[in-house]
């Protein structure tokens, strides 16, 4: 399961996702679809265009990746969370192919969504890739239009070491004839896109020339970076626009309405004020760049930052660019991939942070909590599964 244990999960071939569907009749074929991907901003992105087709009121699906409470937030219909007992039943009636298939978690949760999609009779499905984009499980679909966010250095060790690497691998999502939109300019990036797109006789599209910034649509998700986000998605939908009867008056409700209409989570949540409390699921260098830029804009007396990692991170490039003068909790998420919390807290050490060490992330945030003054600001993240610990913790204890 790559969500807990990283590389040595992750399969480099779509032979038992089409096994898979090949058993389930190829769910995949019937339902349209807009496929994303990106190294930040494409769960983001997939979820803004699942608002946009719910307002205008077509029968949305949404895959995304990874969840960070429950399972079944990958899964989504009109915003709803996939029945608990399709889940059960739908592992139980692949039970006769698994054993020939071997198949791997993510996996076996694309061809549920995808079945779960075509059982329902959606309109469209906005699906996220969950890594990469050439070899991911979700690359069997021939979608409506095709977007990349953006390019960074993320999973470098499954994905390359250079922008033009991880470029070719996203740029693998891009299918004959279908639009792409890409959301960045890029030198070392574009050339890649463009050669693909020539090769599939596809529209190549970069959203930054097709809308203007001043004419991008607000949203209710939170943070300068979502900017970026909402411009690939507002060129996305102009290009898809009049096929769909998509009208600006519900594109614009849908995109203040994002977290009500699709259930999202964990991108500049604010759980409370005074203490102000914000989580964050950016993990990379360009996601702690928007990060630490939204953080400079906010008004507090003293920053709290509980952080954690996970293994395989430029841990050290990433720990530079955090607030020198911030007081931090390190901490280690509760996943086999968690960075040691004392591996992490040298790192930071060398970088020039100074804080204090917790095995367990409520532990790092109730420390914090009860440091912090009405006026201060709490921040927690560095990691998905940072968040996920959290917003569990937090869930449990409203429970009580």
């Amino acid at each position: 399961m790559y969500q807990r244990i990283g590389a040595a999960a992750y399969k480099k071939d779509l032979g038992n996702t089409l096994a898979l569907c090949s058993f389930l009749n190829n769910p995949q074929e019937t339902f349209k679809s807009i496929h994303v991907a990106g190294t930040n901003g494409k769960g983001s992105s997939s979820h803004m265009l699942a608002s946009v087709f719910q307002e205008h009121g077509y029968k949305t699906g949404l895959y995304t990746s990874p969840h960070l409470i429950d399972f079944r937030e990958r899964i989504r219909l009109d915003g709803v969370e996939v029945d608990e007992a399709f889940v059960v039943d739908f592992v139980n009636r692949i039970r006769p192919i698994l054993e020939e298939v071997n198949a791997s978690f993510f996996e076996i949760t694309v061809a549920m969504a995808f079945t779960y999609f075509a059982e329902h009779g959606v309109d469209i499905a906005i699906i996220e890739t969950g890594l990469g984009g050439r070899l991911d499980s979700t690359n069997v679909i021939t979608p409506e239009l095709s977007l990349i966010t953006n390019i960074g250095l993320d999973h470098t060790d499954m994905l390359g070491d250079s922008l033009a690497a991880i470029a070719f691998e996203k740029a693998g999502i891009i299918k004959p004839g279908v639009p792409v939109v890409i959301g960045e300019r890029h030198p070392e990036t574009t050339p890649v896109f463009e050669k693909k797109a020539t090769d599939s006789q596809s529209e190549l599209h970069f959203a930054q020339e097709m809308v203007r910034v001043d004419e991008v649509f607000a949203t209710d998700l939170l943070g300068s970076y979502q900017v970026a986000n909402a411009c690939s998605v507002q060129a996305a939908l102009n290009l898809l626009k009049s096929e769909w009867k998509l009208n600006d008056e519900k594109t614009q409700r849908a995109l203040l309405n994002v977290a009500n209409n699709t259930g999202m989570k964990g991108r500049w949540q604010v759980l409370s004020t005074h203490p102000k409390v914000i989580c964050d699921t950016g993990h990379n260098v360009e996601g702690i760049t928007g990060l630490v830029n939204q953080l400079n804009q906010e008004d507090f007396e003293q920053l709290h930052m509980v952080f954690g990692q996970v293994k395989g991170k430029n841990s050290s490039d990433i720990l530079r660019l955090l607030p020198k003068d911030a007081r931090y909790y390190f901490c280690q998420p509760d996943v086999i991939r968690g960075l040691d919390v004392n591996e992490l807290e040298k790192l930071a050490r060398d970088s020039g942070l100074n804080g204090s060490v917790h095995n367990r992330v409520e532990q790092a945030y109730q420390k914090a909590m009860a440091n912090a003054s009405e006026n201060d600001l709490v921040f927690i993240g560095g990691s998905t599964f940072v968040v996920a610990d959290l917003l569990t913790y937090l869930g449990q204890q409203a429970q009580r």
